[in-house]
């Protein structure tokens, strides 16, 4: 059962109020999330997780989007600072499920 990945997608923030950051993950990871941990979701449909930017390493959820069909990781301040993070540019990602 795999239950870590790794991967670059775009940092981007959203266009409301607030000012979140988010990467959309992947369809193939999304994909592969669903299909290897069906059932294990909490609450809104989210997934608990562990992201790794850099030396960054942070425990949070990813959640779904209907709009991109694929799961959405918000990426905090501290970490977009401490790893010199860019709207618009690429991040690499390792991403690994935690299964409680």
């Amino acid at each position: 059962m795999v239950s870590e990945y790794e991967f670059a997608a775009e940092l981007w923030r959203w266009t409301g109020v607030a000012a979140w950051h988010f990467v959309t993950l992947p369809h193939e990871v999304t994909d592969d999330i669903d299909e290897t941990h069906e059932g294990s979701r909490a609450g809104f449909g989210s997934r608990r997780v562990e992201a790794t930017v850099g030396d960054t390493t942070w425990r949070t959820s990813v959640f779904p989007d209907k709009k991109s069909a694929s799961y959405l990781l918000p990426v905090k301040q501290s970490v977009r600072s401490a790893e010199h993070l860019v709207e618009g540019e690429p991040v690499e990602i390792r991403l690994r499920l935690l299964l409680e």
